[in-house]
């Protein structure tokens, strides 16, 4: 009797915390520690391997985890395509919600998001569960570096009308460089003809290389942790024009900027509002939704890392930019992109319809 007893309250107990494992205040009990512990964070990158994106988000997955509660391993996953809105959507729309997937993508997919003219945009950039960005390009410079053996030699040919047009290479709506490059042929009387397509960036610096292109477009960090050579006189490379800062960088002071170039107040304006989208440099994001302590924890960590003497070391070693926004920096960023003038919004959404019609 009392053996068949024991077996009874022993299966009770049992059926009790299974019940309780299993429950929403058990949930609720388990701390970011206890589930990270011994489980791995999937970083998607939507660019492929090479580049300034995919250095940045090597650097996240090797330095990050370690500042996570449990100390999770972190892996990447390359997910290139339609300049980074596949992984945007990915991430917003399809990733878990658990805390066990973040995400890199484009500076400009947040002010794609925001214009929301395009029906292939699946995300609301203002309910990302924003980690930061590593960089903000205080001390970095877009440049437009083209082959000095191109038809067009420099900014002057540029502007002229007729004639065989600049090269560019790019890889497609919501990436950096298509955008600033549609930008600049409408506000400053570019002649460039767009080349899209490119999965990432790797993929563009051997299609320069090739001759295939005459140029293309990237940030400075990039240039000098992926393509050093091409700062060398001998490269046969050069750099054409620098945008997203309002002031020449030091290190190409005969370089000029967009805005000096500006023919009108609309043409500085509209380059003011994109410069904002430039500082956005190298954003990392979690899903909307997952659980409020796990994305406190993820928020920390990011910031944490960046402080992180061996991360900033690695990033010296690699000659990235490291001047980091934090989660409410690029909210308040993307709020700034969102209540931009409405004739200033207006303008983007018809400057990307008409890219895309091919005007």
């Amino acid at each position: 009797m009392r053996k068949a007893m024991r077996s009874r309250l022993f299966q009770l107990g049992l059926t009790l915390a299974l019940a309780w494992s299993a429950s929403p205040a058990r949930a609720q009990a388990q701390t970011p520690a206890d589930f990270y512990r011994g489980r791995t964070v999937q970083l998607v990158l939507g660019y492929g391997p090479g580049g300034g994106y995919d250095a940045y988000a090597r650097l996240v997955t090797q330095h990050m985890g370690k500042h996570i509660p449990g100390a999770p391993a972190m892996v990447l996953q390359h997910m290139p395509g339609a300049g980074s809105l596949r992984a945007t959507n990915y991430l917003y729309a399809t990733a878990p919600k658990d805390g066990l997937a973040i995400g890199g993508f484009s500076r400009d997919m947040p002010f794609l998001g925001v214009l929301g003219h395009n029906a292939n945009v699946q995300f609301d950039p203002r309910k990302f569960t924003w980690l930061g960005s590593v960089a903000s390009s205080a001390d970095d410079a877009y440049l437009l570096f083209a082959r000095r053996d191109a038809a067009i030699k420099g900014v002057d040919d540029l502007r002229k009308s007729g004639g065989a047009p600049l090269m560019v290479g790019v890889t497609g709506e919501g990436g950096g460089a298509n955008d600033w490059m549609v930008l600049l042929r409408d506000l400053l009387g570019f002649n460039i003809k767009l080349v899209s397509g490119y999965p990432d960036s790797g993929a563009l610096f051997l299609a320069v290389e090739r001759k295939e292109i005459d140029s293309r477009a990237l940030d400075y960090s990039a240039l000098r942790s992926s393509r050093p050579g091409w700062m060398k006189p001998e490269s046969g490379m050069y750099a054409m024009l620098q945008f997203g800062r309002a002031v020449r960088h030091p290190d190409f002071p005969d370089t000029p900027v967009a805005a000096e170039l500006a023919r009108d107040e609309k043409a500085r304006r509209m380059i003011e509002v994109a410069d904002v989208s430039n500082t956005l440099a190298r954003p990392f994001a979690a899903p909307p939704g997952i659980p409020a302590d796990r994305a406190k924890a993820l928020q920390a960590a990011f910031n944490a890392m960046v402080r992180d003497p061996d991360f900033l070391a690695d990033a010296a070693r690699m000659r990235v930019d490291v001047s980091p926004l934090d989660s409410a920096q690029m909210l308040e960023r993307v709020e700034q992109l969102a209540q931009a003038p409405p004739e200033a919004l207006d303008y983007f959404r018809k400057l990307h319809e008409r890219a895309k019609a091919g005007d």
